[in-house]
C-alpha cells in the first residue's frame, strides 16, 4: 500500500476547485474556493440546446480544467498536466507522483465511481488521489474520502464522450514567488465582465440568461418526461457541485472577499450586492422549476421566466460596474 500520510483535505463544494485545492494545500497554498473560482476567470453563463436534447444544458463556469489552468497561470503556480492514450503511461503519470508523496488531480467520468448513487455519464468530473494498493485507489471527492477499484478508476479515466479528456492527470508546485492576489483581481474581474457583456453567441453571458428566460416557457412541451427532466434540471442548477445558485453563490462570496483587498471600492461593493440578489434569484428559479416538475403547471415556469429575465438585467448591471476596479 502506498499512501500519502500528510495528505490534507480541502472542504470544497465544487469538484474541480476541491481537487485542485487539495493539491494547493499540499504546497501550503491556502486560498478560498470562491477566490479560486474568481481568479480563474472561469465564471459565466451558457445556455446550450441541441436537437437531440429534451432540455438545454445550463452552465455557470468555464469548460473543464480551464479553471485550474488559468488560475495557476495567474498565480504563477507551476502546473504539470499530462494526457495520454496509453493505459500504462496513464498509470505511471499517477503512480510516480504518489510514490514521491505528491497528490494528483484526475479528470474522470463519475459514472464509474462506486460512491455515486445515481449512475450517469459526466466526464468533466475531478477528484484527487492520495494513495493506492493492489486493488483500490484512495481518493478525495468534493468533501469526502472514498476508495475506488483500480479497474473502475481506469475506466473512469478513459471514458469517451462530451467533456472527456485523455486520462488527464495533474500536479501543482509552488514557485519562489507567486503573483499577489491584489494584482490579479482587477484583471480577472475585467476579463469575466468583458466576456459576459460581449458574448460571442446569444447563448452566452447575459444574453444566454435572457434566452433561458424566454425558452423555459416551452419546457413542458419539449420533454416527454417533464417530472424527471425538470427535477434533474433544478438539481443541476442548485446542487451538482455548483455551490448553489449555478455558481452565483461562489461569485458573490468572491466579490465580497475582494473588498478585503479593495476596501471602500464603490463599484466592487455594488457588484457584490447585485450578485447577492442574483444568487437569491437563481435559487428561487431552481425552486420554481422543481415545483413545475412536481405539479406540471405552467404558472411556476412563468414566474421563473419573469425572475430569470430580471436576473439577466441584474447581472448585466453588476458586470458593468466590475469592468474596471
Amino acid at each position: 500500500m502506498t499512501i500519502i500520510s500528510d495528505f490534507r483535505t480541502y472542504g470544497g463544494k465544487h469538484c474541480e476547485t476541491t481537487a485542485t485545492g487539495c493539491l494547493l494545500l499540499h504546497e501550503n497554498i491556502k486560498i478560498s474556493e470562491p477566490m479560486m473560482l474568481g481568479l480563474s476567470q472561469g465564471f459565466g453563463f451558457i445556455y446550450w440546446k441541441m436537437n437531440f436534447m429534451n432540455l438545454p444544458f445550463i452552465g455557470g463556469r468555464a469548460k473543464p480544467f480551464d479553471l485550474t489552468r488559468v488560475f495557476c497561470s495567474n498565480m504563477n503556480i507551476k502546473l504539470d498536466e499530462r494526457e495520454t492514450t496509453s493505459k500504462k503511461k496513464a498509470w505511471q503519470n499517477l503512480s510516480e507522483f504518489i510514490e514521491n508523496g505528491v497528490p494528483v488531480g484526475l479528470q474522470v467520468d463519475c459514472y464509474h465511481l462506486e460512491h455515486f448513487k445515481h449512475s450517469f455519464h459526466f466526464a468533466g468530473h475531478f477528484i484527487s488521489i492520495y494513495g493506492y494498493d493492489n486493488d483500490y485507489a484512495y481518493i478525495y471527492d468534493t468533501g469526502k474520502k472514498y476508495k475506488v477499484s483500480l479497474e473502475n478508476l481506469e475506466k473512469a479515466r478513459f471514458e469517451k464522450g462530451p467533456m472527456s479528456a485523455k486520462a488527464l492527470s495533474y500536479t501543482v508546485k509552488k514557485k519562489m514567488k507567486m503573483t499577489p492576489i491584489v494584482e490579479i483581481i482587477p484583471k480577472a474581474l475585467h476579463e469575466v465582465a468583458t466576456g459576459f457583456l460581449n458574448p460571442p453567441l446569444k447563448c452566452f453571458g447575459y444574453m444566454g440568461i435572457e434566452k433561458l428566460g424566454k425558452e423555459m416557457l416551452n419546457w413542458l412541451k419539449c420533454t416527454p418526461n417533464p417530472k424527471t427532466d425538470l427535477l434533474d434540471q433544478a438539481d443541476m442548477m442548485e446542487n451538482a457541485g455548483t455551490g448553489g445558485a449555478i455558481f452565483r453563490n461562489f461569485y458573490r462570496d468572491y466579490l465580497y472577499e475582494c473588498l478585503d483587498f479593495f476596501p471602500g471600492n464603490a463599484r466592487l461593493s455594488i457588484g457584490a450586492n447585485l450578485y447577492k440578489d442574483a444568487a437569491n434569484n437563481w435559487t428561487e428559479i431552481a425552486r420554481l422549476i422543481k415545483k413545475t416538475a412536481e405539479n406540471e403547471e405552467i404558472k411556476y415556469l412563468e414566474k421563473a421566466s419573469e425572475i430569470c429575465l430580471d436576473t439577466a438585467k441584474i447581472e448585466k448591471e453588476a458586470m458593468q460596474h466590475l469592468l474596471s476596479i
